[in-house]
């Protein structure tokens, strides 16, 4: 409770602030313009301001926004003022004494042919833009993604966390919605822990984490959206990239990136092929504590061999039907197959500690996956003054099949004592409309709004057979009470608007979002429906003041969706392992999370400082009910279930701050601290054992993330990742904490046009997951899992009609571009 009264007063005091502080220093002035492609007469977007003090010789400035415009408050002094865009040409005002505002007007750029034969590489270090509604951490020359997917990605972008199950979380919280270039994806699909692995770090061109999100964006995702977008080259001329991958254990791939740009079309492309194997384990200790339990104590060892093939490819255009307006093609593909051969060594006791059986279970899964998305975009300018209409088409789909022939031996024996054969089929088609218009009233006001229609069609097939008469060699007989064919369709009608103003430091986005929720839920097995229908209003405000340049504080409040799908909802039984059933729940019903968030951003000439405070508060919250069916396998162990209710109210409560040091040129240290606690109350009664179980708990958790990137002698970086996560419980589980340090290096080869790495990843082989689970008088389990041992891998990169150029990029000039 004092927590949730500090929070209040804290925001009620931040906005005092905003208003109180409106009034203009009398000591400073503004300087304002509008940046513009002298050609195309477009608008170029996070051109670099820079002002540079003649007298202390310190540098200041600003980014243009989407429209072109600068406005930059500073003190009144001599200025040398530059305007710098990548692959343009420069323009250096001469110097002048500033005493009062000053309008530049429209400044035109224009491309430097010497940039076609060289063209520089923005990205060459990861850069921070932050905007009033999200932070955008732009990907470059990250050493130790080199050669490794999204996940790897996504878990060096701070406030992000990937487990080493492959399960993305933003400041703590799991329901977070991931999209591609702004978009609901099948490359993120049904189970988007795995697809995220398909989707080579080398087509990543940026992520966009976004905690407070405003009107325009889906309200799906309590804990907010992290937006990943994928590389579309614009640089003029043919220019691109070759990658080659090794690793041990064994690991090959190969990424290629180009682009060709014309006046009126530009081509672009990514493709990557990767061969895997990533070998992992688990163990538990399961010890039921019925006095009447055949098997006391069940340990089991697992070795988990994976083999897997993907192909990701990525090709579109843009055509410049005039200055303003262009149509955008893109097709995606993504092809994966795999073949695994798990083995799981199991020994069972007796109450007493001896041994009831010994047995080796061993999984040939196989899966095959395919993908594949289209878009059609179109982007009207109208006069280049920030009147703007998109129009965005996509369908895709997705397709998975898997195969899982299971085999346990009794081991002392030798005796086949269980044959199963597994089938798990899931499909997914997705068709998508949305239309945004924006338009803005004179410098200061802008209206937006828009309309998104998004229909999904999810269909899942399980299928389980084994065999029953071992002594005749018998056929393998269908499980009826497990088999089904469960299919979901979902149409997801919003419309918004929004209104954003900046009053002199004072910026304002507020809006509103409608959704219309309309699913249907089939069973064909089981030859059963369910209809549901809903609607929501979901309000957004965000707040933003400048003190000074470098220096704001924002403050923000929206209000958020977490929608059941597919197998949440299916109740009918699924299998994880022999002793372990999964189910959904065709009743439950979606949460709706109001969140506050507090942030503040401060820079300094070698050190940036960025912190947020956060309030979230979900009523009718899900929480994953295992329990004890009462049956038994062949074996005599005891099955559980595990399936979703709506049961709780949760609140959290967190504080992060994120940080950058750069103590010399040659040695640039970032981090990233997320503090936050969990309070959960909620009680529920068991249908099985007609025994209630409160599931009230408070935890307070945390993870700090710390990366050094140094720059050695001879053209040589050296880059240091540490992660680590402490400790955290729920009603049922208890986790504890996990460390994970990578190292990497890189060298520049042939005049800065390749650069050679090698990474090692997990280098003390500790990003392990430990847990614990205690059901009272049924179960006491310990497990540990490991999903990818420690690698080694070595990346070529050849960069052509490229040279790498380090020493201005278009984030860097006012402190946005201090490398993460």
């Amino acid at each position: 409770m004092f927590l949730k009264k500090s929070f209040l007063l804290l925001c009620i005091f931040s906005i005092s602030i905003l208003f109180s502080q409106q009034k203009t220093n009398e000591n400073e002035v503004f300087i304002n313009g509008t940046v513009i492609d002298g050609k195309t007469k477009q608008p170029l977007e996070f051109a670099t301001v820079v002002l540079k003090n003649t007298e202390t010789e310190a540098l200041s400035g600003g980014l243009t926004d989407l429209r072109g415009n600068f406005k930059i408050a500073t003190p009144n002094a001599t200025y040398e003022i530059s305007i710098k865009y990548i692959s343009f040409k420069s323009i250096v005002f001469p110097a002048e004494s500033v005493n009062s505002s000053k309008d530049f007007g429209t400044i035109s750029l224009y491309e430097d042919s010497n940039s076609l034969n060289e063209i520089v590489i923005v990205a060459e270090k990861t850069t921070v833009n932050i905007r009033l509604d999200k932070k955008i951490f732009n990907i470059g020359k990250d050493l130790s993604i080199r050669g490794g997917n999204a996940s790897d990605v996504l878990g060096n972008v701070p406030s992000v966390q990937v487990d080493v199950e492959g399960t993305v979380s933003l400041r703590g919280n799991e329901n977070v919605t991931i999209l591609i270039d702004g978009r609901p994806s099948a490359l993120v699909g049904m189970n988007g822990a795995e697809a995220l692995r398909q989707i080579p770090a080398e087509a990543i061109e940026k992520v966009e984490v976004i905690t407070s999100p405003s009107a325009r964006y889906d309200a799906e995702g309590t804990a907010g959206i992290l937006n990943i977008i994928l590389r579309k080259n614009k640089l003029v001329g043919f220019n691109g990239s070759l990658q080659l991958d090794l690793g041990n254990p064994l690991k090959t791939g190969t990424a290629f990136n180009a682009n060709w740009r014309t006046e009126k079309l530009n081509l672009f492309t990514n493709t990557g092929f990767r061969y895997n194997t990533n070998p992992g384990n688990a163990y538990s200790d399961s010890k039921y504590l019925s006095t009447n339990a055949q098997n006391a104590r069940v340990l089991e060892e697992r070795r988990f061999g994976r083999q897997g093939r993907s192909l990701f490819t990525s090709f579109g255009a843009t055509y410049f039907l005039t200055a303003n307006t262009s149509i955008v093609g893109n097709i995606v593909l993504n092809g994966g197959k795999d073949n695994d051969l798990n083995t799981n060594k199991i020994q069972r006791f007796d109450a007493l500690g001896n041994t009831n059986e010994r047995t080796k279970r061993t999984e040939a899964k196989s899966e095959d996956e395919q993908r594949v998305q289209y878009t059609l975009d179109y982007l009207n300018n109208f006069d280049g003054t920030g009147r703007k209409l998109s129009i965005n088409t996509q369908y895709s789909a997705e397709i998975e099949r898997a195969l899982n022939t299971i085999t346990e031996i009794d081991t002392p024996s030798k005796i086949l004592n269980d044959l199963e054969q597994v089938k798990n089929d899931q499909d997914e088609t997705q068709a998508l409309l949305q239309i945004d218009y924006v338009h803005p009233v004179g410098e200061s006001i802008q209206y937006e709004a828009g309309f998104r229609g998004n229909y999904r069609d999810i269909f899942n097939s399980f299928y389980l057979a084994e065999r029953k008469d071992f002594e005749n060699e018998g056929p393998l007989i269908p499980d009826t009470g497990l088999n089904n064919s469960f299919n979901y369709n979902e149409f997801v009608n919003a419309a918004y608007f929004q209104y954003g103003q900046k009053f002199n430091k004072i910026s304002l986005l507020a809006g509103i979002r409608y959704e219309f929720t309309s699913i249907e839920i089939a069973q064909q097995t089981a030859t059963t429906e369910d209809k549901r229908k809903y609607g929501n209003f979901f309000p957004t405000a965000n707040l933003g003041y400048e003190f000074k340049d470098g220096e704001n504080i924002t403050l923000g409040y929206n209000r958020r969706i977490r929608r059941p799908r597919g197998r949440s909802l299916n109740p009918f039984p699924s299998r994880s392992s022999e002793s372990n059933l999964y189910s959904g729940n065709v009743s439950l019903n979606p949460v709706i999370t109001d969140a506050l968030d507090i942030g503040y951003l401060k820079r300094w000439n070698k050190f940036t400082l960025s912190t947020s405070l956060y309030y979230n508060i979900s009523n009718n919250n899900w929480e994953w009910i295992q329990e004890n069916t009462g049956m038994l396998t062949d074996n005599g162990d005891p099955i559980t279930k595990k399936f979703p209710i709506n049961l709780s109210t949760e609140e959290r409560f967190g504080f992060e701050f994120t940080l950058n040091y750069k103590p010399f040129r040659s040695w640039n240290i970032n981090s990233d601290f997320n503090i936050f606690n969990i309070t959960s109350t909620g009680d529920y009664t068991s249908n099985a054992t007609n025994v209630n179980q409160n599931f009230d708990f408070n935890n307070t958790a945390f993870f700090i993330r710390l990366n050094q990137k140094i720059t050695l002698p001879g053209k040589t970086d050296l880059q240091i990742n540490m992660n680590y996560r402490g400790p955290s419980q729920n009603a049922q589980t208890k986790s504890r904490s996990v460390f994970r340090m990578s190292i990497a290096a890189s060298k520049d080869l042939f005049n800065e046009r390749a650069s050679l790495s090698l990474n090692m990843s997990d280098l003390f082989n500790s990003s392990i997951s430990r847990r614990s689970t205690l059901l009272p008088g049924f179960l006491d389990q310990s497990f540990e899992f490991q999903w990818r041992e420690p690698q080694i891998n070595l990346s070529l990169v050849y960069r052509f009609n490229q040279k790498k150029k380090t020493n201005i990029s278009s984030a860097s000039a006012n402190g946005d571009g201090e490398g993460l």
